[in-house]
Order: structure tokens, then C-alpha cells, then sequence
């Protein structure tokens, strides 16, 4: 007799089999399916990146006839509409499937109950919200893009334990140990998209790439005059960067282009680029989750703008001194204007400490 407990159960599992596509569905959402009948689990699948078949393709492909009145556990509505592929309402339905248990609607205002309301359309028994929380965080940069109009946004920084970020001549490597680098590398792997500032560019010379990885994010420079150097690493393969720029010195803009730069001009006011409508372009390209690795310029930019989701900040046990910059540039002049902060994990990463906290809310 089927209970709670196996519905929540099996929906874990199609959790953990949607973690695969981790670092490779965007812009799709992760996506995992177990098929189960008569109390046994018959096929899994699992969307593997965009223009393959999603989950339940790929599940009820991997059963054959055996799906004919099963149970699909689904971490997200099943689509209704044509992409890529086509709907997988549709393949559930012409599978025989008898029930669909999904962990949450989809937000795609193409689907958005659509698939569901198919699956009962055809006699289909539908439940939803099993372990919806789980799977909504799974895919929270999705949901962002889909309900809010732009990325999900991460701030990764690199500090000392007096909070510092840089010598006073910019002098940063390394703060942090090989470890908390490779975790970054980790961050970086599951990105749509890293963003810094042409000022980072020009201090620093970074990749921002993703070592030994199949996809590599969108680099993106917010770079308002176009300040970057044609020979900048960032411009480098593999990969693609991409140079957000307000004011247009075209000859630099022909350089750019010629090293491999899309050039993207964005609204700005007081010719620096306007940080929203920058989120949101990058939303239309399709990117899910943001990355922002930049100056304490930039990141305390994106903070006053309320534009940051999560920090994510590794502390190094060093003391740089009061001379060093600072974590952001954040111009408070009164305790009322302080940004509370609500941490949700403090983990150790080789020699330093990677602290996870939130915007209070």
C-alpha cells in the first residue's frame, strides 16, 4: 500500500538524481525522474543539458512498456509546450503512466499548471509539493529568472579576519588556501555566469574560468568605458566574455571585438552601468544563477542595490591590517543604514572558513 513515506522517499531520490545536471542544464531547470510500480523503482532518468531529453524522456525511454501504470516521481511539473523537445505531459500520458507525483509547479509561464492540468485532463492522478522547498532551492536560480525577471545572484568574496580583501596596493594572492580556491571552482562549475568589474580586470588579470570543465560560464564585465584590455585573460578561451559597457570609444570597441569581446550595451546613470537592467539582460540570454566575483567596489554596488541573494565568504586566519580594503564599499554613516545579515552555515574548507549568509529578509 503506497504511503507518505514512499512518496517522500522516492521523490528524494529523484532529487539526488537531479543533482547530476548540477553544473550543465542551464538554461533549464534540474530536473530528476524515478518511474516505480507494484512498490519497485523499474527506470531513472535525468535531464543532462539543454536540447537532450528531459528526465521523463529519459526515464520512460529506460522502461520501455514496464512505465504502463507506474508512478513518475518528478522534481518539476512535467512541461506541456514544445521546446527543444517535445512535451513531456504528452510522453507520460502515451506511456500509460497511471499517477505523476511532481515536487513543485512549474514557474515558466508556459507551463505553469499546464502540465499538470493535462495529466488530469487524461485520467492521469496527479499529486504535487512533495518536498517542493528541496526542490525549488535546487532550482532557485531558475525560479528567480522565471518569477522575478532576472538571475539568481551569488557574492563570493575572499577575506582576512579583520575583513579585508587586499593590501592597500591591491596585492591579493592568495588570501585563501587551495582548498577554498577548488570550492570556488565549484561555484564557478554551476554558474550561468561570473560578473566582476573592470576594475578587478585591471588589478588582477583573472580567467574566471572553470578548470577541466565541458561548460564554461559567460564571463561578464561590467565595464562602463570600455576600460578593459584587448590582451585581458578574461577574453581568453575557453569560453565566451562578454563586456557591459554605458559610453562607446569605438575604436576600443573594435579592439575588443577583434580579441573575441561581445560588446553589450547597457542603460546607465552617471556613466556607470545600471545594475538591473544588466541582471535582466542577462535573464533574456537565459542565465539562471550569477556568480559575482568582484572588487569591494562592485559587490557593495550590488549589495545597495539589493541585487545580492547569498554571500558566500571565505575567511582566511590572517590579519591584513588597517591599512588593507575593505570587504565592500558600503558608505554607511549611521547604525540605522547597517546591512543585517543572516548566516546559515559556517563550514571548514581546508585552513579557512567559507561563512553562508543571507540578506535579512
Amino acid at each position: 500500500m503506497r504511503t507518505d513515506e514512499d512518496d517522500i522517499r522516492y521523490m528524494a531520490q529523484a532529487l539526488r538524481l537531479a543533482r547530476f545536471g548540477l553544473n550543465t542544464t542551464s538554461p533549464n531547470p534540474r530536473v530528476g525522474c524515478v518511474l516505480v510500480r507494484d512498490g519497485q523503482v523499474i527506470s531513472e532518468g535525468w535531464h543532462q543539458r539543454a536540447g537532450e531529453a528531459h528526465a521523463e524522456a529519459d526515464a520512460l525511454k529506460r522502461a520501455g512498456e514496464s512505465a504502463r501504470g507506474a508512478t513518475a516521481y518528478v522534481t518539476l511539473e512535467p512541461c506541456s509546450h514544445h521546446g527543444r523537445t517535445p512535451p513531456c505531459a504528452d510522453a507520460l500520458i502515451a506511456a500509460g503512466v497511471a499517477r505523476v507525483v511532481c515536487a513543485s509547479e512549474d514557474p515558466n509561464p508556459q507551463v505553469a499548471g499546464k502540465g499538470i492540468a493535462r495529466l488530469q485532463d487524461a485520467g492521469v492522478e496527479v499529486r504535487s509539493g512533495i518536498l517542493a522547498s528541496e526542490a525549488i532551492e535546487l532550482n532557485a536560480g531558475f525560479f528567480s529568472r522565471m518569477q522575478r525577471g532576472r538571475p539568481r545572484v551569488v557574492c563570493k568574496m575572499a577575506m582576512s579576519l579583520d575583513g579585508r580583501t587586499a593590501m592597500a596596493s591591491g596585492e591579493s594572492k592568495w588570501i585563501t588556501g587551495d582548498a577554498a580556491r577548488a570550492d570556488v571552482q565549484r561555484l564557478r562549475a554551476r554558474s550561468c555566469a561570473v560578473v566582476t568589474g573592470a576594475g578587478t580586470v585591471l588589478a588582477d588579470d583573472p580567467r574566471l574560468d572553470v578548470r577541466e570543465a565541458s561548460r564554461q560560464p559567460l564571463r561578464v564585465v561590467v565595464d562602463s568605458a570600455l576600460r578593459t584590455p584587448a590582451m585581458a585573460r578574461v577574453l581568453s578561451p575557453p569560453g565566451a566574455a562578454l563586456l557591459a559597457y554605458v559610453t562607446d570609444p569605438e575604436a576600443k570597441a573594435l579592439s575588443l571585438q577583434a580579441a573575441g569581446a561581445m560588446l553589450m550595451r547597457v542603460p546607465g546613470e552617471d556613466g556607470r552601468v545600471d545594475l538591473h537592467a544588466l541582471l535582466a539582460a542577462l535573464a533574456d540570454r537565459g542565465c539562471n544563477d550569477v556568480l559575482l566575483e568582484s572588487g569591494a567596489t562592485l559587490a557593495g554596488a550590488f549589495a545597495q542595490a539589493g541585487l545580492i541573494d547569498e554571500y558566500k565568504f571565505y575567511m582566511a586566519p590572517l590579519l591584513l591590517g588597517s591599512s588593507a580594503r575593505p570587504l565592500l564599499e558600503l558608505p554607511f554613516t549611521q547604525m540605522a543604514e547597517r546591512m543585517a545579515l543572516r548566516i546559515t552555515a559556517i563550514d571548514a574548507v581546508g585552513d579557512d572558513w567559507r561563512i553562508s549568509a543571507l540578506p535579512h529578509a
